[in-house]
């Protein structure tokens, strides 16, 4: 169909859409003037469909309309086509089959969003950011391939394996991936730092979170954990009742957890029941950017309820309640129906301006991430903790400890290794190579002497050279090798039966939040 044609057609129905989202939710109201809109809608499609020069793909048409719709309420008010509704139904609830990532197409490429952790994608070597040019040996990228046409080609039975080759920085990097099932845990690790710490990373709220958790928790608690240091960095959210459970299990009988209100949802209010398991445990969280939803509902309950101490840096500000309307195409809506206010009252969510979708760029451009000067606070938007300290709206979770981001690390070296993913690629090269007795390693102080034994160190420096061409300059080890080990035996001793837990306990000590989260407690 002409580009033309289209716009003007959406031009004229754009209105018409939001009417009958408005009228859906204000049903007993009167609206003559929207209601013969609605009808004119109608009349317009029918004489495209009658008379119009070429074939036309009603339903690609409406997608689109709605979309364009939705697109001038808010940010997460959002159509969803069959197969992008079954995706996101399914992250959050059961398994799936394929390589494990999320990934949107802006400007015609599909751009790796994050790789579930754990996943085969991850262990490859994709990183956030990635842009895919190949899946296998077709382009996809610049071909106007449809979305669901990407996924279809990248997931497949679990054990074949398919190759998918990325421009990183203007490098093509081709990693070949084995398709897996994809399991939908969200407790990453849990265990314990010392002798009274304990360490849960959460990935994500999905159904089995508040399940997963309690299992993790109770094992810590069997342990000796007195103090909590709960991770919800890169957290993006989920389902907004495990949010209210874990938070319940650590707050007192009556404590406000979170309200909600919106212009046709009365104000409701959610509190804790004083049932909690680890109401007397000291808490930790650390947030970051990434931090989002119902992540920032559990962090804004436990610092307004002065219950621990949040650490990081400013989350990210959603703060929106979107109800489901499903419908029988297999496709559905997502509509933004009220505002989540934390138990001071600020809202969480941050302003949605034509800006939004390169805040964190800003942020980075400004500084935040680096200094807490930086940070942008509404001063005029102040409210109080239970204990009266003064905490600030304006959007997402203002930290109580400023953690910044260290980049005084990144030596040249590090940064080529790492454009490269040449660490990923080394840790998948020692599995193949020592893959019978990672495999037997099941308690951590063995395989850090394992590791050890090894000359990791050496190997790597080969490894870099022969494969990637890269080599520190004088000296550049000596400072790289600090931050650059801990990350390579987090790589490899990921391939261990520690898994995950290997790969987090390896990162703590150059991990600045967890760090500064444990000098805290002292």
């Amino acid at each position: 169909m002409n580009r033309n044609v289209i716009t003007a057609l959406l031009g004229v129905i754009l209105g018409v859409l939001l009417t009958l989202v408005v009228m859906k939710m204000l049903p007993d109201r009167k609206f003559d003037g929207d209601y013969n809109r609605w009808r004119k809608l109608n009349l317009i499609l029918q004489e495209v469909q009658k008379n119009y020069v070429d074939t036309i793909d009603m339903v690609a048409m409406t997608d689109a309309a709605v979309s364009a719709a939705l697109a001038e309420l808010d940010p997460h008010s959002v159509y969803l086509p069959p197969v992008e509704l079954t995706e996101s139904e399914v992250e959050l609830a059961g398994n799936f089959e394929g390589i494990g990532i999320t990934f949107n197409v802006p400007n015609d490429t599909a751009i790796v969003l994050s790789a579930i952790p754990g996943g085969p994608s991850e262990k490859a070597g994709l990183m956030q950011g990635d842009r895919i040019i190949k899946v296998d040996e077709k382009v996809i990228a610049g071909m106007k391939t449809p979305q669901d046409s990407m996924i279809r080609l990248m997931k497949g039975p679990s054990g074949t394996k398919v190759k998918i080759t990325v421009n990183r920085d203007g490098a093509l990097i081709p990693f070949e991936i084995v398709r897996d099932k994809i399991p939908v845990h969200c407790v990453d690790a849990a265990f314990m730092i010392d002798d009274t710490t304990g360490y849960i990373k959460l990935s994500k709220f999905s159904r089995t979170t508040y399940k997963e958790f309690r299992e993790a928790s109770a094992k810590l608690l069997d342990a000796g954990m007195e103090h909590l240091i709960f991770d919800l960095r890169n957290n993006t959210g989920g389902y907004f009742d495990q949010a209210l459970m874990l938070s319940n299990e650590f707050l007192q009988k009556g404590e406000q957890i979170v309200y909600m209100e919106g212009r046709e949802r009365p104000r409701q209010e959610f509190d804790a029941d004083g049932r909690g398991s680890l109401k007397d445990i000291r808490l930790s969280v650390l947030i970051d950017e990434g931090t989002a939803s119902s992540s920032e509902i559990f962090s804004g309950a436990i610092q307004d309820n002065d219950r621990g101490v949040i650490f990081g840096r400013r989350s990210f500000g959603k703060g929106l309640v979107q109800e489901p309307i499903n419908f029988t195409d297999g496709s559905g809506i997502r509509l933004t129906v009220s505002r989540f206010y934390t138990p001071s009252g600020r809202c969480i969510q941050k302003p949605y301006d034509k800006d939004y979708a390169y805040d964190i760029y800003e942020r980075y451009a400004h500084g935040e991430m680096t200094s807490a000067d930086s940070m942008k606070v509404d001063t005029s938007a102040v409210y109080y903790t239970v204990k009266g300290r003064r905490v600030y709206g304006g959007g997402g979770i203002i930290p109580d400890v400023f953690v910044p981001i260290d980049t005084t690390k990144a030596t040249r070296f590090f940064i080529n290794c790492n454009k490269k993913a040449t660490t990923v690629r080394f840790a998948s090269a020692m599995f193949d190579k020592y893959k019978r007795e990672l495999a037997e390693i099941e308690d951590f102080d063995k395989l850090t002497a394992y590791l050890e034994s090894i000359d990791l160190d050496s190997q790597f420096l080969e490894f870099a050279d022969k494969v990637d061409g890269i080599r520190p300059a004088k000296g550049e080890w000596a400072e790289s090798r600090v931050y650059m080990m801990p990350q390579i035996n987090a790589l490899v001793g990921r391939y261990s039966k520690l898994s995950d837990e290997a790969f987090h306990r390896f990162y703590i000590p150059i991990d600045d939040n967890i760090q500064t989260a444990l000098k805290h407690q002292q």
